[in-house]
C-alpha cells in the first residue's frame, strides 16, 4: 500500500472512530447508560457485573448498586466503566449514577440472565404459537423480565439500543414484530423460574429469514481456519468504507458554504452529497446483525445463549458446523466470561424444496456441534404437526427441552435425564447391526407402540434400504433380508421422516448417519 494510501485509510479510520464517539456519547455533559443497563432490568447472579456508559471526557462518574459504590473517570472519549463484585439471587434493589446529572434507576432483580436468538423460529411470538390465546393470558410472571431488540443491521458496531426492560405481562408477551416476545424463549425461561426459583431475564434478538453469518462477530469467523474467506470480505468491506469516508466529509464540507450562500439568498438549496453505505450493513451479510443486534448489550452479564437457527443455511452440510463454531467462539470472545453455556435447537422436519437430504446434513452439522464446549442440543422430530409449516407452533416443548440443558448441566441438577437417544457406536454380528447410543434414560421405548420407524442399513454395495429394528436392553438391533453383511445404518435420514424412536422420558432420538458416503 502506498504512502498516501496508508494516510488516506488512518485518516478515514480515525473520522470513523470520532464519528462512532460523537454518535454514542451525549451532546450534552449528562451521564448516560446504555439500555441493556435500566429499571426493571436482571442482573446476573454469582458474576462479576459491568456497568457502563457516557459522559464528559475526564467526568468522573460514581454508580451505586443496593449498597456497593464504585467510582470511575471516563476516557478521551468520554466512556466509563465499572465493575462491580458478584452478587447473590434476590432484590427489588436501586441504582444510582452521578456525575454532572445523575440517574436512579429501580425495581432491579439479581438472578439468571439469558440471550435468546436465532432466525424465525426463534422470533416466532408466543401468540402465533400453540395455545397463544390461552399462554398470552397467563403470562403473568413478575420475577421474569423482558428486552426484546427490534431489527436492525449495522456495517460496524452500534454501542446502544432503545428499548426498555419490562415486566413479563399479558402485555409485553404479546408486543412484537412475529406474534409477541420469542415463544420458545419465553417458555425456556418460564420453566427455569419454576425449577430455580430466581428472577430470569431474557434478552429476544432474533430476525427471521437470517442465516448464521449475520449474527457473528469477526472474532468468530477469524477463529477458524475454514472461513478465511469471510474475514477477507469483513475485511474489504470495511476499508473500502474508510476509504470512502474522507471523501465525503470533503464533498459534504465543500457543500455547506454553497448551502449557506444559497439560503442566505433565497436561492434552492441542493441536497447534500450522499454519506458512502457500508457494504454489510443489511441482515443478510457477515457480522450486520451481530453489530446491530447484539454488540449493543455486550459485555452485559449473562448465564448463557439459546439458539434456534439453521432453515436458511440449508444445504451447506458440514460447513455449517464450521459456522457453529464461528458463531459460538465468537460471542464467547466479545462477553469475555468464558465457554458459557450454549443451547441450540436441532430443526425440525419439513417438507423443503430440492434435495430431501439436505436438511439431514444440517442435523449432522447440529450433532457435530455437540463437540464444541459446555453446548447441548434440543432434538425436535417428535413435535411437527404439519410437515408443510416450517414453523412447528409447540414452542413449549423447545422451551421446556432447552431449559433440561440448562437444569442438569448449567444448574447441576441431579437426576434428570436432559437429551434424547444420541448416536454413539455400531457393531456387526452376522446380518445384524447393533447400535448403541448416549442419553437412554430410562430405556427405550417405541413413542407410538408401533415398531420402530426410519432405519436403513446398507452393505458394501452402498444401497440402502429400509431395515428392521428392534430394541435389544440398551441397544437397537438393525437388519434386513436384503443385506447379508451390513456396513452402514442410517435413522431419520430424511427431511420429513419423524421416527418414533424416544427414551421412556419422552424424548426422541436424532438422526444420524454411520457412513460418510
Amino acid at each position: 500500500m502506498s504512502q498516501s494510501k496508508r494516510w488516506v485509510l488512518r485518516a478515514a479510520m480515525s473520522l470513523f472512530v470520532a464519528g462512532i464517539f460523537l454518535i454514542s456519547s451525549p451532546v450534552s455533559a449528562d451521564v448516560r447508560l446504555p439500555h441493556i443497563i435500566g429499571s426493571h432490568m436482571v442482573l446476573q447472579q454469582d458474576k462479576p457485573l459491568p456497568i457502563w456508559g457516557w459522559a464528559d471526557p475526564g467526568e468522573k462518574v460514581t454508580v451505586k448498586l443496593g449498597d456497593r459504590e464504585k467510582s470511575a473517570t471516563t476516557n478521551e472519549h468520554g466512556r466509563w466503566a465499572v465493575r462491580f463484585p458478584a452478587m447473590k439471587a434476590g432484590g427489588p434493589i436501586e441504582m444510582t449514577v452521578s456525575g454532572k446529572n445523575t440517574l436512579k434507576l429501580t425495581d432491579i432483580l439479581i438472578g439468571e440472565v439469558w440471550v435468546c436468538s436465532g432466525q424465525s423460529n426463534m422470533e416466532m411470538g408466543v401468540g402465533p404459537a400453540a395455545n397463544g390465546k390461552e399462554e398470552i393470558a397467563a403470562a403473568k410472571h413478575p420475577n421474569i423480565r423482558l428486552f426484546q431488540v427490534p431489527h436492525r443491521p449495522s456495517g460496524l458496531p452500534e454501542s446502544d439500543i432503545d428499548v426498555p426492560w419490562e415486566h413479563c405481562t399479558p402485555e409485553s408477551v404479546a408486543r412484537g414484530d412475529y406474534g409477541g416476545f420469542s415463544a420458545a424463549g419465553y417458555y425456556f425461561g418460564r420453566a427455569l423460574q419454576k425449577e430455580l426459583n430466581v428472577p430470569i431475564g431474557l434478552i429476544d434478538t432474533s430476525w427471521g429469514g437470517t442465516r448464521i453469518e449475520p449474527w457473528t462477530p469477526p472474532e468468530g469467523f477469524a477463529s477458524v481456519p475454514a472461513l478465511r474467506g469471510i474475514c477477507e470480505t469483513i475485511a474489504k468491506a470495511n476499508q473500502d468504507y474508510f476509504n470512502a469516508v474522507p471523501k465525503a466529509v470533503e464533498q459534504i464540507a465543500a457543500w455547506v458554504p454553497v448551502a449557506k450562500k444559497d439560503l442566505e439568498e433565497g436561492k434552492r438549496v441542493s441536497p447534500p452529497p450522499g454519506f458512502p453505505n457500508h457494504a454489510l450493513n443489511s441482515h443478510g451479510q457477515p457480522t450486520g446483525l451481530y453489530n446491530g443486534m447484539v454488540q449493543p448489550i455486550v459485555p452485559f452479564a449473562i448465564r448463557g445463549a439459546i439458539w434456534y437457527q439453521g432453515e436458511s443455511n440449508r444445504g451447506e452440510g458440514m460447513l455449517y458446523f464450521e459456522k457453529m463454531k464461528a458463531l459460538i467462539d465468537g460471542w464467547r470472545k466479545v462477553w469475555a466470561e468464558g465457554d458459557f453455556p450454549f443451547y441450540f435447537v436441532q430443526l425440525a422436519p419439513f417438507r423443503y424444496q430440492g434435495d430431501v437430504l439436505a436438511l439431514p446434513m444440517i442435523w449432522e452439522a447440529q450433532n457435530a456441534s455437540l463437540a464444541i464446549p459446555n453446548t447441548g442440543m434440543c432434538v425436535t422430530v417428535d413435535i411437527v404437526a404439519n410437515i408443510a409449516d416450517i414453523h412447528p407452533i409447540n414452542k413449549q416443548d423447545v422451551g421446556k427441552r432447552l431449559a433440561l440443558w440448562a437444569l442438569a448441566k448449567t444448574y447441576g441438577k441431579e437426576g434428570l435425564v436432559y437429551s434424547g437417544p444420541l448416536y454413539k457406536s455400531m457393531a456387526v454380528d452376522g446380518n445384524k447391526a447393533r447400535i448403541t447410543f448416549d442419553h437412554v434414560g430410562g430405556g427405550f421405548v417405541s413413542r407410538d407402540g408401533k415398531p420402530l420407524t426410519h432405519f436403513q442399513v446398507a452393505g458394501e454395495d452402498k444401497k440402502f434400504v429400509d431395515a428392521k429394528a428392534e430394541i435389544d436392553g440398551a441397544t437397537v438391533v438393525v437388519s434386513s433380508d436384503q443385506v447379508a453383511k451390513p456396513v452402514a445404518v442410517r435413522f431419520g435420514w430424511h427431511q420429513e421422516a419423524q421416527p418414533n424412536l424416544s427414551n421412556k422420558e419422552g424424548l426422541p432420538a436424532s438422526p444420524f448417519r454411520t457412513d460418510r458416503w
